[in-house]
């Protein structure tokens, strides 16, 4: 009288499949992509071929930790070789030019870095004597304070200033 339900069982192939799409597509991490892929090559595709319940659940199973083990890490290894690390924000001031605007008094000043921001500055190398319109470059950002000093003789900004 009632129906044999495994005649349906490829919807909840699909329903699970999509599941795990929605829940990669939240954690970016290919797990879940790779579940999915076991779930419609192996639960799915073995219920197209009219296999037992049981063969389906088992040949997912081993689909999706084939692909956990195989593809996984080497869809992870080639995003993380391609993401390279670009300095940004105050990490990135570091090695930029400057110009000094106010004449260092006991080793502190005011420059105008290359991207046209202002800050307070601090000499490393103490020299005194480092007139307005100097060029300097930025070695460090202590707070609100950048380090500076001379550039190296061999630079392209001794060629510009």
């Amino acid at each position: 009288m009632l129906p044999d339900l495994t005649q349906y069982l490829w919807i909840a192939w699909l329903v699970l499949a999509l599941i795990f799409v929605i829940v990669e597509l939240l954690t970016l991490e290919f797990t879940f992509l790779m579940l999915a892929g076991g779930t419609l090559i192996g639960g799915l595709g073995t219920n197209l071929l009219s296999a037992p319940w049981w063969l389906q659940v088992a040949a997912a199973a081993a689909v999706s930790a084939l692909l956990l083990f195989t593809i996984r890490p080497l869809l992870l290894r080639a995003l993380r070789r391609s993401s390279q690390h670009i300095p940004t924000n105050v990490d990135a001031l570091a090695g930029l030019g400057a110009r000094v605007l106010v004449p260092f008094v006991d080793g502190a000043g005011a420059v105008k870095l290359d991207n046209g921001e202002t800050w307070t500055a601090r000499l490393v190398d103490d020299r005194a004597d480092v007139p307005v319109g100097s060029r300097l470059v930025v070695r460090a950002v202590r707070g609100a304070t950048v380090e500076v000093t001379s550039p190296a003789p061999d630079t392209k900004e001794n060629a510009r200033g």
